[in-house]
């Protein structure tokens, strides 16, 4: 059995729920899910991992929250080469832009971003995106 990490970091509670459709996508497929909002020592959870979930919303302009995802993000990203992550995220207004830096940040660090992209929803996660979350988690979960 595999344990997949999923390190997040949410503000109104909107990337903790994505974060718990990823989580049960990862437990359906007979493995464990290790849900844990970002922290000092996160980088320990990722280490050795051959796949991981990152979840940050956009913050200001489309970027990574900037006290404890970015510096946890820019710590982490010498060592993801090779993984396979996913990225999610939920934003306000925008369209995305702070996901497709990350997608790109994370592929040339050398990580494979699991399909190719970041998964991401206006505000609070519907249905099709639970289900889409849920379903990475299964990806991911094969490839841990």
């Amino acid at each position: 059995m595999a344990k997949v990490s999923i390190i997040f970091w949410t503000q109104g509670g909107n990337t903790s729920a994505m974060a718990d459709a990823v989580a049960k996508g990862v437990t359906e497929s007979g493995n464990e899910a290790n849900v844990v909002p970002v922290g000092a020592d996160s980088a320990a959870l990722v280490s050795d991992a051959k796949a991981f979930a990152l979840g940050c919303p956009a913050m200001g302009d489309e970027v990574l929250e900037e006290d404890e995802m970015e510096p946890f993000v820019a710590g982490i990203e010498g060592s993801v080469s090779g993984k396979t992550i996913l990225l999610f995220g939920s934003y306000g207004w925008g369209d995305g832009q702070w996901m497709r830096d990350w997608v790109a940040r994370m592929q040339k660090a050398g990580a494979t971003v699991l399909g190719g992209e970041g998964i991401i929803c206006q505000e609070a996660p519907e249905a099709d995106v639970l289900a889409k979350l849920e379903q990475a988690g299964k990806d991911l979960a094969a490839l841990a």
